[in-house]
């Protein structure tokens, strides 16, 4: 038996395979198939999402009358220094008090702050099943509230925070199976691709 040979395509290889319908179809269909049963067999860890409102008062700090750059450098710094109080060991060790999960772990990938700025700050947390995971975001929204109100020094004294998303929180994968599906779709297009361009079939 002949062993396939590895070559580069010519043009009329390529022209042939944009042309070849039935390769799109049959690697989207193999790819996500497999996609499909590797999500199944090892499925994604559940991440959770807690809301909280945060308002910097910025229009009472800077008058109408200044620049918006002015304002934004202002929210900046501010936010910066929210999010540095988001990941602090204090608020860390008071999610650790409710979860029994060290500081450390916390640290290693689970937790996603998400669009940090003047409004609705998302705590987003992963874990194995939907309570957990619920918990979890629950906690370290509540722990960064609270930590805010006990006036940490640094932060405005107008600054408002309010925990408006604490139960019955919106739980998802990590990455929903419909764009796991579709990616495994195109990798199965472009292996398939890939097999037949640059291996020599006729002399194998």
């Amino acid at each position: 038996m002949k062993r396939l040979i590895l070559r580069p395509p010519a043009f009329d290889d390529i022209l042939r395979l944009l042309a070849a319908w039935r390769v799109w179809i049959g690697g989207a269909i193999l790819g996500g198939v497999a996609a499909s049963i590797i999500y199944l067999i090892a499925p994604l860890p559940y991440r959770a999402q807690a809301t909280v409102l945060v308002d910097q008062k910025v229009e009472q700090v800077i008058p109408q009358e200044q620049t918006d750059l002015l304002k934004d450098t202002y929210l900046q710094r501010e936010t910066d220094k929210l999010v540095e109080i988001v990941w602090s060991d204090q608020t860390l060790l008071r999610v650790t008090a409710q979860t029994g999960l060290p500081a450390a772990k916390l640290r290693d990938g689970r937790l996603h702050l998400s669009q940090p700025s003047d409004g609705g700050w998302h705590f987003l947390a992963d874990a194995p099943n939907p309570g957990s995971a619920s918990t979890l975001a629950s906690a370290w929204a509540g722990a960064f509230v609270e930590e805010i109100q006990s006036k940490p020094a640094g932060i405005s004294p107008l600054l408002e925070v309010n925990f408006t998303q604490k139960q019955n929180l919106p739980v998802t994968r990590t990455v929903p199976m419909g764009i796991f599906v579709f990616c495994g779709a195109l990798l199965g297009i472009t292996l398939l691709a890939f097999v037949l361009l640059f291996f020599d079939w006729k002399n194998a």
